[in-house]
């Protein structure tokens, strides 16, 4: 994975470094997200309950933006994000196990209907990069306390939106963005054919954020 964002971000230098000369602006955001967890095989735990699902809360986002033009419509930057969120488990019964911090890392490629100069400027863009799912501490049945590891998965990221700037370098920026998180794959079975030989198949499943955000942007 860390080779992944490295890639990433040496891609968006060399592409940032060829367009200096060019518009550029920094960002940041402000929003609500919208997010869902993965389902499993059911657990029996300690309480009584079975529980078959890890669920990521709603909750309050953030972020900042860093963007060149590297054409008359072409932009690539980088976009950080985090929301602040609980982690649950649902089954039986809904239990919240402990707050939870995630943080997303996407360099990105974003296309702008309007040219630099514009007072609006419609986008549309997707990012390549990773999502961290921060440890959680949790108290146990018995009282004693414990903490889930820090996750990191790969992850992508779609966004439309607009911004908008007056006659100064300050301007308005809102937005939808879906970042979709790989997890997990599930076994759905054995899948056979003469040409190829037998194999798994599988479902894979992510956790998926859904962010509405608005805020301000600076070009020069």
């Amino acid at each position: 994975m860390k080779k992944v964002i490295a890639m990433a971000a040496l891609l968006f230098l060399a592409s940032a470094s060829s367009a200096h000369a060019q518009k550029a602006h920094v960002g940041v955001l402000f929003g609500g997200t919208l997010s869902d967890g993965v389902t499993g095989n059911g657990v029996l735990a300690a309480n009584g309950n079975v529980y078959d699902a890890v669920d990521v809360k709603d909750g309050f986002s953030w972020g900042l933006d860093f963007g060149f033009d590297t054409g008359e419509k072409i932009e690539v930057g980088f976009l950080y994000g985090q929301q602040l969120s609980t982690l649950r488990l649902e089954g039986t019964s809904t239990q919240n196990v402990g707050d939870l911090t995630i943080n997303t890392y996407h360099p990105y490629v974003g296309f702008n209907f309007a040219s630099p100069d514009a007072h609006v400027r419609p986008y549309f863009l997707i990012g390549l990069g990773a999502t961290n799912y921060g440890s959680v501490n949790f108290t146990r049945a018995d009282g004693t306390t414990g903490a889930t590891g820090s996750k990191t998965q790969f992850s992508t990221t779609w966004g439309v939106g607009a911004k908008v700037y007056g006659s100064g370098k300050i301007g308005a920026r809102f937005g939808l963005q879906w970042t979709p998180t790989y997890i997990k794959t599930n076994s759905d079975g054995w899948w056979c054919d003469p040409y190829w030989g037998c194999y798994v198949t599988g479902d894979a499943q992510y956790s998926n954020q859904f962010q509405f955000n608005a805020g301000l942007s600076y070009r020069f």
